[in-house]
């Protein structure tokens, strides 16, 4: 807590970029993730395969992705950046499949009975309905996204991990623990805060 009192400017300085990297990287994410949940939703047997995949990508050691994709990108924001969209995949992806494949068919039948064309029906019926479980997927993606970008501190200089690896190598716990509980602070704050557009979503 001291170097947290003694240096908030800092702080709040390197809490800004581990924000806009990981807001980036999950917007990001989702381009590709949506798609594919849409795609596991609407084809059974591809789903297993699909989200199995992703799942098992998910499983990789951070830090070993990292090692891999630094050898193709080097140093900086890139390899991070790079990380936090694979490892978010799984989870978005999931959780737009799991939201589509729980609505339910008669609804979607009706809105094929009155004309609508399959981008209306998946827009106004079917993402509607699905809205709260997406959002919970996105819940998830966020707070393992806050925390694997602390590993941009050690690649690439950016967010609150530079607080934490520089702490290491400087040997001053002060600043491992500020970056720490920076760092849990952002997670725990985006979790309360997505969980309340959940339940808005819901009502």
């Amino acid at each position: 807590m001291t170097y947290l009192l003694a240096h908030p400017a800092r702080v709040a300085a390197l809490a800004a970029t581990h924000v806009e990297l990981v807001v980036i990287a999950l917007v990001v994410a989702a381009l590709f993730a949506f798609p594919l949940g849409v795609l596991a939703a609407r084809r059974p047997r591809v789903s297993p395969w699909l989200l199995g995949t992703l799942g098992a990508i998910y499983t990789v050691p951070s830090l070993a992705l990292l090692a891999v994709v630094v050898q193709w990108v080097g140093l900086g924001f890139l390899p991070i950046f790079i990380a936090l969209v694979v490892y978010a995949q799984f989870m978005l992806a999931r959780g737009v499949a799991a939201g589509i494949g729980g609505v339910d068919a008669a609804q979607v039948d009706a809105a094929r009975g009155l004309g609508m064309s399959s981008s209306q029906v998946l827009w106004g019926v079917e993402v509607r309905q699905a809205l709260p479980v997406m959002l919970g997927g996105v819940r998830i993606a966020t707070v393992a996204s806050i925390a694997i970008a602390t590993l941009g501190g050690y690649v690439g200089g950016v967010g609150l991990g530079v607080l934490i690896f520089n702490g290491l190598t400087l040997h001053q716990p002060a600043m491992i623990v500020a970056g720490s509980i920076a760092a849990s602070l952002l997670a725990i704050a985006a979790d309360g805060a997505l969980r309340l557009v959940e339940r808005a979503a819901t009502i």
